[in-house]
């Protein structure tokens, strides 16, 4: 079992997707999503910058990969089981608006993306990733995000790209410890930190495009 751990500088609701009772990460983190397997865990850790303050050291949601598809997959698995994450950009329900299924393989002549937190900038880094990873074992805090123990401190990795590798002995004491937290897995404890920001700004799919495109320009393996 690997454990991936990144910071997570705009927590926004689609990457991690939280919602409709699946975890999933489908856009962004492209190395990731290349690489990580059944069974891993990936953990995305609280910002500096976050609406709340400094937030680093803390963990925003962690997934067990539990399945693991192509994009193309996604979008049919999608149509047929979870039609709640096709974006509806103009929805007032925030679940709708900012799902992360946002290509449509079912047109000739290549995927088309569909209005989302995305613009066509990000469509190289997006298909890059090649797969989507679903869980239906996490945990999601969002705006209430929880703290690290001191123990689990060399986990985190403040800078863009994430860490693999160098997680390697402490994978099993983070999973000891968010399950001793005793609390039940596929529950949101908290709101997607950007929310508001997202749903008071017309621009805000712009600004969402712009933003992942620089997290995910270094998404290096450390």
């Amino acid at each position: 079992m690997t454990l991936y751990s990144y910071c997570l500088r705009y927590d926004a609701g689609s990457a991690p997707n939280p919602y409709w009772d699946v975890c999933t990460l489908v856009i962004c983190k492209p190395a990731i999503r290349r690489l990580a397997q059944l069974g891993d865990w990936v953990v995305g850790l609280g910002a500096a910058s976050s609406p709340m303050g400094d937030m680093s050291g803390h963990v925003v949601y962690a997934m067990r990969i539990t399945q693991l598809m192509t994009l193309r997959e996604y979008d049919v698995f999608c149509g047929s089981n979870l039609p709640g994450k096709i974006p509806k950009w103009a929805s007032r329900d925030y679940k709708k608006r900012v799902g992360d299924c946002i290509y449509s393989f079912s047109d000739v002549g290549g995927p088309t993306l569909r209005p989302s937190v995305h613009d066509e900038s990000n469509r190289r880094v997006d298909l890059g990733g090649m797969n989507a990873l679903l869980s239906d074992y996490f945990y999601y805090f969002g705006d209430r995000p929880r703290e690290l123990p001191k123990h689990l401190s060399p986990i985190i990795h403040p800078r863009q790209g994430h860490k693999s590798r160098a997680n390697a002995q402490y994978a099993g004491a983070f999973v000891e410890w968010i399950e001793g937290l005793d609390l039940k897995p596929n529950e949101l404890y908290g709101e997607p930190q950007r929310k508001r920001e997202i749903m008071a700004n017309s621009e805000s799919a712009a600004a969402c495009s712009r933003r992942d495109l620089d997290e995910d320009h270094d998404d290096e393996i450390c």
